[in-house]
C-alpha cells in the first residue's frame, strides 16, 4: 500500500536520504517547516514505513569489501520447500545485499559484496552448499557509474 506524501514530506525525504543524521532543527530549516511540524511528519512516516530506518553509508572499499558481484541463478526446482530454503540460505548471507526473484530467464539476481575473487568463491562454495542450484553464473562490477540508495522522491 502506498503512503499519501505531500511534496513538503518529499523535501523532508530528500533531505534525510542526502544525510540521515541531520538535524531535525536542519531538516525543519531546509523545508521550511516548524521543528514540531517536521518532527510530526517524520514520525508519521515512520509509523507508516514510509521511512524503514536510518542507516550510515560505508565506502565498500576502504572496509575491504573491494570486489562487487551479481550473481544470477536459475533455480532448477520451485517447490515450496527449495523456494523456503533458498529464502533462508540468501537471508542468512551477510555478503548479499540484495536478492530478487526474477521475471523472465533467470530465477534470481544476487547483488554481492566481497573482498576479492578469493572470497567470491568461497561465497560461492557456502552458497551451493546450502541450497542446490541448477545454474550460477555471475558478473563483476569493474566501475560504479551510480550507485545509490536514494529513491526518486
Amino acid at each position: 500500500m502506498t503512503h499519501s506524501l505531500d511534496e513538503t514530506d518529499r523535501r523532508i525525504l530528500r533531505v534525510l536520504q542526502r544525510d540521515a543524521a541531520s538535524s531535525l532543527d536542519r531538516i525543519a530549516e531546509d523545508v521550511a517547516l516548524s521543528r514540531n511540524a517536521c518532527w510530526r511528519r517524520i514520525r508519521r512516516m515512520e509509523d507508516a514505513g514510509v521511512i524503514r530506518g536510518r542507516v550510515a553509508l560505508l565506502d565498500a572499499g576502504k572496509v575491504g569489501l573491494g570486489l562487487a558481484a551479481f550473481v544470477m541463478i536459475r533455480a532448477g526446482r520451485h517447490d515450496a520447500d527449495w523456494l523456503d530454503r533458498f529464502a533462508r540460505a540468501v537471508r542468512a548471507m551477510p555478503e548479499i545485499q540484495g536478492a530478487h526473484r526474477m521475471s523472465g530467464d533467470l530465477d534470481y539476481v544476487l547483488r554481492v559484496r566481497v573482498r576479492d575473487m578469493a572470497d567470491y568463491d568461497r561465497f560461492y562454495r557456502a552458497l551451493i552448499a546450502r541450497v542446490p542450484i541448477a545454474d550460477v553464473s555471475a558478473s563483476f562490477v569493474m566501475e560504479d557509474l551510480v550507485d545509490g540508495t536514494a529513491l526518486p522522491v
